[in-house]
């Protein structure tokens, strides 16, 4: 069963694989890779934690160089509305729908066969460097026992990599117009004024926390806590509910609440945060709760070099060096300090309704990594 990346992406789609189902998926893909590279050419780590299943695949050769490339095969529910059944790959108008088609089995799929074909046509190359698959089915969940768990357990083993891919869609007009080489953290705040609640009628009796806040919102809402750089934003800090008080009009609230977040770049610390707010809120009584959900980073290494001379020999183009966008399991690999990237097909449709994916970007994406596993082996 010798699936190009399309034919294995239709195959991957009929799988509905909702976050955290794997749904057989796992045994699939080693079954297609048996076939091709037989018994032995790679060893097998599978792991189940709380529901959640992961897949490891890796050759088997100790090597200084090991390079892995990582996805998630669950996909958000589909919801309701679809032209045609999300789980049956259907061709419409020169696009391929389905749910996961761009988020991310697409990624899966090139990845997958550039694994295989690869070392197909190359069996000798894993005597002097190491190559592995990690696969996923918790990064639409909370992802604690997807990628961040796996590669906990692969460095207790001994086989964490020195690089990694991981095939997210990234673009955004067409495959390979774009790289992302780091992503901002994400902080998350909640702040407690306190007040003294009482009538409106008699304010001298009261401390309305309103109020309180009213004087110091301009320093709060959509202040840049640094000027950003080349590849990052302003960490700004964004507002994002603000209540207090029991919805009548003749009563003050005895306490507010505000919710915000910030996506920071390497400039701005959670403690950078935690004192810029004290310093706007100071002299008045207030709770303050941070909690880093997850921690930029920035690669900045010849893997970066390497991905964007195959982009432009494939493409034809030079791609752009991004860090926008929300988290991926990206952020797992760059906590370790493990050089990483994200490349894969436009990102327009996912988690939409009839998500869809242009044919010929999954056969790029196949291309260039193809190309680049042809390159790094030349290191």
């Amino acid at each position: 069963m010798n699936l190009n990346p399309l034919l294995l992406l239709e195959k991957l789609v009929q799988y509905p694989s909702i976050t955290p189902k794997e749904c057989g998926i796992y045994e699939f893909v080693l079954e297609i890779l048996t076939q091709t590279l037989g018994e032995g050419a790679f060893e097998v780590i599978t792991q189940e934690k709380e529901g959640v299943k992961n897949l490891f695949i890796y050759t088997p050769h100790q090597a200084d160089e090991h390079l892995c490339f990582a996805g998630h095969i669950d996909v958000v529910p589909p919801g309701e509305g679809w032209s045609s059944d999300p789980f049956m790959p259907t061709y419409e108008g020169g696009y391929l729908y389905g749910r996961g088609v761009q988020d991310m089995k697409s990624g899966v799929s090139a990845f997958i066969c550039a694994f295989r074909d690869f070392l197909a046509q190359n069996p000798h190359i894993t005597q002097k460097m190491r190559f592995s698959l990690l696969l996923t089915s918790d990064e639409e969940g909370d992802g604690t026992y997807g990628t961040q768990y796996m590669l906990q357990e692969l460095e207790s083993k001994g086989l964490l990599p020195t690089m990694a891919i991981v095939a997210e869609p990234t673009a955004h007009r067409i495959c390979g117009d774009t790289i992302k080489v780091g992503r901002r953290g994400s902080i998350n705040g909640k702040i407690t004024i306190f007040g003294k609640q009482g009538h409106v009628a008699y304010p001298q009796n009261c401390i309305n926390p309103t109020e309180l806040l009213g004087a110091r919102l301009g320093k709060l809402a959509g202040v840049n806590l640094d000027e950003g750089d080349t590849y990052f934003d302003p960490s700004k800090l964004v507002i994002t509910d603000i209540r207090g008080g029991m919805e009548v009009v003749n009563v003050t609230p005895n306490e507010l609440k505000i919710l915000f977040n910030v996506r920071n770049s390497p400039k701005t610390t959670i403690k950078d945060v935690e004192s810029y707010v004290r310093s706007v809120l100071e002299g008045l009584e207030f709770d303050l709760q941070l909690k880093q959900s997850s921690v930029g980073f920035l690669t900045d290494s010849i893997l970066v070099d390497m991905m964007s001379a195959c982009i432009a020999s494939v493409c034809g183009r030079e791609p752009e060096l991004s860090t926008s966008g929300g988290t991926s399991d990206a952020r797992f690999f760059g906590a370790r300090s493990i050089p990483v990237v994200e490349v894969g097909v436009p990102n327009d449709t996912i988690h939409a309704l009839n998500e869809r994916v242009v044919p010929q970007d999954v056969q790029r994406l196949y291309e260039i990594f193809i190309h680049f596993l042809g390159q790094y082996a030349k290191q």
